[in-house]
C-alpha cells in the first residue's frame, strides 16, 4: 500500500484519506480488519498517536469500528457513506466554484457541459 505525504496538510488527514481511498476502491472490503496504527506508524514512519488520529477521524463518521480485542474494522455501509460525503465536497469544492466562474465569465450551461464531455474523453 502506497502513500506519499504532503507537507500542506496534517498527517492524520492524510492517513484518513488514504484508508478512505482503500475502502471505496474495495482493496479494504466492508468487514474486513484495517492494518492497525503499530503498522502504519512502522510502514510509513509516524507518530503512532499520528496514525490513531486518522483512524479515529473514520471512527467517529462510523466508517470503521473496533472489535475488542481484535482490532478495527470497516463498517457496513462505509462505501456508501464514503461515496456520499465526497459527492457532496465534490459538489461544493469543484461544482459550485465552477459555476460561480463561469457565470463571471458569461459560459453558458450547454457551453460548460460541452467543456465537462471533452474532459471525460481525454
Amino acid at each position: 500500500m502506497d502513500l506519499k505525504f504532503e507537507t500542506e496538510r496534517p498527517i492524520y488527514i492524510q492517513l484518513a484519506d488514504w484508508l478512505s481511498d482503500l475502502i471505496i476502491s474495495g482493496t479494504i472490503a466492508e468487514g474486513d480488519q484495517i492494518p492497525s496504527t503499530t503498522e502504519i506508524s512502522a510502514e510509513y514512519k509516524v507518530n503512532p498517536a499520528t496514525a490513531l488520529k486518522g483512524i479515529n477521524m473514520l471512527v467517529d463518521k462510523d466508517i470503521i469500528f473496533k472489535k475488542r480485542g481484535l482490532g478495527m474494522f470497516v463498517s457496513n455501509g462505509a462505501v456508501d457513506k464514503l461515496k456520499a460525503e465526497r459527492q457532496e465536497d465534490f459538489q461544493q469544492t469543484y461544482v459550485e466554484k465552477m459555476c460561480a466562474e463561469a457565470r463571471k465569465l458569461g459560459i453558458s450551461k450547454t457551453e460548460i457541459i460541452e467543456m465537462i464531455e471533452r474532459g471525460f474523453d481525454k
